[in-house]
């Protein structure tokens, strides 16, 4: 199993999470499959020094829905992180760039986030 390991340090989220994207489907290699998970394991280690901007923390927010009416939470960066910790952005950043398919589960579980 290959693995790469990615340095956070001083990056905004989007960067690293395009690059770490780019890694778990494989469309770095030769022999790029759409249909087929790498033997890639991706690393990204200081995530907890990535430059994340006080304007985006302050207006940037997540939604999420539990299918009962009126029950929409909307929640800002700046709680996620207080919550979860840098980690969290830069996981749900990679998350959605990855294909919406029955693979996206199996790529992410490639995914090492270290803080």
């Amino acid at each position: 199993m290959n693995k790469h390991i990615i340095d956070a340090k001083g990056r905004v989220p989007g960067r690293v999470a395009t690059e770490v994207a780019v890694f778990l489907m494989g469309k770095n290699r030769t022999d790029f499959a759409r249909n087929r998970i790498p033997d890639i394991e991706v690393e990204v280690v200081s995530s907890s020094q990535m430059m994340l901007s006080a304007k985006k923390l302050r207006d940037k927010m997540y939604s999420s829905h539990s299918g009962f009416p009126g029950n929409l939470k909307r929640r800002s960066q700046e709680h996620l992180v207080s919550i979860k910790g840098h980690q969290e952005i830069l996981r749900r950043a990679v998350y959605g760039m990855l294909p919406k398919n029955k693979l996206r589960a199996k790529m992410m579980n490639n995914l090492k986030i270290k803080a």
